[in-house]
């Protein structure tokens, strides 16, 4: 599942790709699948790390081709990189974990050269609002979410660190309904039944990749979005 839009944030070849929190990679898989460009792929998370590396070890394998990707262990807070080393990066829920989401911008766009894009992407205010009213255990948790983003707050934020907003894009209002769901029945309760029938329907949908239920949802995106994508180009 795709936060990021790639024909919105387009990586040419030869292009310096970092997916900031990178979870198991699903930002960096597609990087790799469309272009010839060097990923690396960072998560504090040594679980995430290993689920990355091993689904990009086996598109290589499938591929016959050695990839020209790395997965390393860091902090959104302190990037392990000199100034202005990427074309190209992504954060992608994130921001709403770090203790200091100044500070995270900041290191995003000093690793970033100038004239190079981010996409930086965070739970909606509507949604974030909403669960953590019906569910403490939604956000009361070890490394859960410490901060509600408005999509004008996030902007000013962005833009106070020399960067360009040149698209804003709302996604997965499915995902919204799930999370209400799990919200509902208890987020710790992973045997409640609908939320378990609905995360089989998801499921469903990404494998199946159905035309008419990807409409259906790119129309709940205008009232219901999970997530809110920001595309800047640093000045």
């Amino acid at each position: 599942m795709l936060t990021v839009n790639f024909d919105l944030f387009k990586i040419n070849n030869g292009d310096k790709f970092l997916d900031v929190g990178c979870g198991e990679g699903r930002h960096s898989w597609e990087a790799c699948r469309r272009n010839h460009c060097m990923v690396c792929a960072l998560d504090l998370d040594d679980l995430n790390l290993r689920k990355a590396k091993y689904v990009m070890d086996h598109m290589d394998q499938q591929s016959g081709s050695n990839g020209n990707w790395n997965a390393l262990c860091g902090d959104a807070l302190n990037l392990p990189f000199g100034d202005a080393s990427f074309d190209k990066i992504i954060c992608s829920e994130v921001l709403e974990h770090v203790a200091d989401e100044d500070r995270g911008i900041g290191e995003l766009v000093r690793v970033l050269k100038p004239g190079g894009l981010l996409a930086v992407t965070v739970p909606t205010c509507l949604t974030e609002m909403l669960y953590w009213a019906l569910s403490d255990d939604y956000h009361n948790n070890p490394g859960g979410h410490i901060r509600i983003f408005t999509a004008q707050g996030l902007v000013k934020a962005l833009r106070r660190h020399n960067l360009a907003v040149y698209a804003i894009r709302y996604e997965h209002a499915f995902h919204s309904i799930y999370w209400l769901l799990r919200c509902i029945f208890r987020v710790r309760n992973d045997e409640a039944t609908i939320p378990a029938i609905y995360n089989r329907f998801l499921e469903l949908q990404i494998v199946t990749k159905s035309r008419f239920v990807s409409w259906v949802e790119r129309i709940l995106n205008f009232f219901f979005p999970k997530s809110i994508a920001i595309y800047t180009r640093k000045i």
